[in-house]
């Protein structure tokens, strides 16, 4: 079973993090931040990843170090589970509908982080988290997980839909990618010799 264990602690957070690549989709997410519980939850279930997250931050300020930190601590247990990739499909992609939305992920777990973000969220606020905060755990789980990520919504018009729909599609693309290649188990998916 590919499992890890993580703590992570700051001046701004102190963060607890248990993930199995190999699981069901069970999830135990508190981080004091509501919606962003909820999204972590549809993370786990549509990755398949178990994940349990316990995350005590500065809420008094605001949720930004929070979800960001979040997104740190997770993206370290997911690099440290992969390890050199080898066995791994690499690659993953969704097209996420959701009522009125449609949003798309493309991942690559490539060991070379970056961030493509086309995403308009009407709304500032869903819940007691802000909207722009989406992007910054994704920027952090793909910076401390190795992750070339494509994230865009494509249309909609309702915040929830949209947010929800591209935490959906890429749980169904890293679900995609880090799944074990069934005609190429042992082999490191480069042709470099290295990710």
């Amino acid at each position: 079973m590919r499992q890890a264990s993580l703590e992570r602690q700051t001046n701004e957070t102190s963060i607890s993090v248990e993930i199995n690549l190999d699981g069901t989709g069970r999830y135990d997410n508190e981080t004091g931040v509501g919606f962003f519980d909820h999204m972590l939850d549809q993370l786990s279930r549509h990755s398949l990843i178990d994940m349990k997250v316990r995350t005590e931050g500065d809420l008094h300020i605001d949720a930004h170090h929070t979800v960001e930190d979040t997104g740190i601590a997770l993206g370290q247990a997911i690099s440290q589970v992969l390890g050199d990739k080898r066995g791994i499909n690499r690659y993953g992609h969704c097209y996420l509908p959701m009522d009125e939305t449609l949003s798309r992920a493309a991942l690559d777990l490539s060991n070379r982080p970056f961030l493509v973000w086309k995403v308009n969220i009407p709304s500032p606020m869903l819940g007691d988290m802000d909207t722009e905060l989406a992007q910054e755990f994704f920027q952090a789980l793909a910076q401390n997980a190795g992750i070339t990520l494509h994230i865009e919504n494509l249309y909609g018009t309702n915040s929830h839909h949209i947010v929800e729909s591209i935490f959906k599609a890429v749980a169904r693309a890293l679900r995609m990618a880090i799944e074990t290649d069934a005609r190429s188990s042992s082999a490191l998916p480069s042709t470099k010799g290295a990710l």
